[in-house]
């Protein structure tokens, strides 16, 4: 198992390179980010994050003090807006009741995560994105990019696997690497978005096509016609 999770992360980081993830010009940034991008694109996330920026909210002060309706208006563009005030009220009131991102980097990652979690509407993938990405610990994260390559390459069963289950596959066969757990991630994703779409995937093209059982077989039914 380690010697194809490296032999993956080898084959995309060299067909794609660098993704310097995640886009944001601050820690606070990211974890905003992170909160919005929930059941939406990222274009819409960025709308969002530019009317918070133009109505100078975009400190952790003006956050906690301004109230949910205001930020819901201003981030209407992300959707579920209203919905998408509250968790981040909760996750911003909880940055600045424990001292602010910089306290936060100096704690243990596991009582961290376990904080993390018990605010309302902050899931996994939220959080370790915050986790990874903001503070710069090393926890890898999940989403359905990540399931759907892994099912396709034969590494999984089914999609529908549990988050710390695929989690867990990386994190005991890797090194806890920041930079890695980065790049990997954002790699799923890039891949996920242009070869291994969810519909009519370009398998012929795809770099991880020689370690791919989907891809070969969809690959050998077309040639062969053995349909």
């Amino acid at each position: 198992m380690k010697g194809t999770l490296k032999k993956l992360f080898q084959l995309l980081y060299s067909h794609f390179g660098p993704q310097h993830w995640w886009p944001g010009e601050s820690e606070l940034e990211i974890i905003i980010g992170a909160v919005l991008t929930q059941n939406t694109a990222w274009k819409n996330v960025e709308k969002a994050i530019d009317n918070l920026k133009s109505a100078g909210k975009m400190d952790l002060d003006s956050l906690h003090s301004a109230s949910e309706d205001e930020i819901a208006q201003l981030i209407r563009p992300s959707g579920f807006f209203r919905l998408k005030s509250k968790r981040l009220k909760n996750l911003i009131n909880y940055l600045y009741e424990n001292g602010g991102i910089e306290a936060l980097k100096k704690r243990q990652l596991k009582s961290l995560r376990e904080e993390l979690l018990k605010i309302p509407g902050i899931g996994p993938e939220t959080a370790d994105s915050i986790i990874l990405y903001a503070l710069e610990k090393p926890v890898f994260v999940v989403d359905a990019y990540t399931r759907r390559i892994l099912k396709r390459i034969g590494l999984i069963e089914q999609e529908r696997i549990s988050y710390d289950e695929v989690q867990r596959l990386f994190m005991e066969n890797l090194p806890p690497d920041v930079n890695m757990y980065n790049e990997y991630h954002a790699l799923f994703v890039k891949l996920g978005k242009t070869y291994c779409t969810k519909r009519n995937p370009n398998c012929g093209s795809c770099p991880l096509l020689e370690i791919c059982k989907y891809g070969k077989e969809k690959l050998r039914v077309y040639q062969t016609g053995d349909r």
